[in-house]
């Protein structure tokens, strides 16, 4: 067989590759679209029976852009960034021992939509120094397999890599149980020994825009938060 010259060595990995990833791109491109129409019709549901509760409790929808959403419930902002690269699993990925992968390694290549918890106010008061949690992250290949790796049941009830291909009603039982986790994840006071010191400066910046960190978990770890995403 003649020597593959670096011509034919680039083309075909233009081909087996970066033609695949620009299918995985699309179809993710497709999944996000899908997800704003889910995440305004969960708002629309939401919205008015919220209010019927209590006039304080908003639930809202915004696009930050044609990558990113931001889903404001009560208290809670949730933020669904669409990253545009796309990744393949490392090799000590669970998902490598799956039939299903083994037999066709292009199905590993999947594009990642990340999930982020915030407190509303850390926006509300211009709080640049509070943090945010990633709770999730939702990986799509190019025949629509997913599955979502996040915390609690965010990371064992969509893990059907192999089986299960995403539609309408999956990404509104993500949506839905990503809204349960973050009403559910309280604001702890942080540590009595990690707060005591504060600088001058912060408590001159304290009244304009709130400079002292904020964050529902800051100083903390427990069981049930503390295992990491992947």
């Amino acid at each position: 067989m003649p020597k593959q010259s670096g011509k034919d060595l680039i083309l075909k990995l233009l081909k087996e590759k970066s033609s695949l990833k620009q299918d995985v791109f699309h179809k993710n491109i497709q999944v996000f679209e899908e997800l704003k129409t889910v995440i305004k019709e969960v708002v629309a549901d939401l919205k008015q029976d919220a209010q019927v509760i209590d006039k304080r409790l908003l639930v809202d929808y915004r696009e930050k852009g044609p990558h990113e959403i931001e889903l404001k419930v009560a208290g809670d902002v949730l933020f669904f960034h669409m990253h545009t690269n796309v990744f393949e699993f490392d090799k000590s990925n669970p998902m490598w021992k799956t039939s299903y992968v083994r037999n066709n390694p292009a199905r590993s290549f999947c594009g990642m939509i990340y999930i982020y918890n915030f407190l509303a106010d850390s926006f509300k008061y211009n709080r640049g120094s509070d943090v945010g949690y990633m709770i999730a992250r939702i990986f799509t290949n190019n025949e629509l397999h997913y599955f979502v790796e996040g915390k609690r049941q965010l990371g064992f009830l969509y893990h059907d890599f192999a089986n299960k291909v995403i539609d309408k009603q999956t990404l509104r039982n993500i949506v839905e149980s990503v809204i349960l986790y973050a009403l559910d994840f309280d604001l702890f006071t942080p540590p009595f020994d990690e707060m005591h010191e504060v600088s001058v400066s912060q408590i001159l910046e304290t009244s304009e825009n709130m400079r002292i960190k904020t964050g529902k978990r800051l100083g903390f770890r427990f069981q049930s938060d503390s295992d990491p995403i992947d």
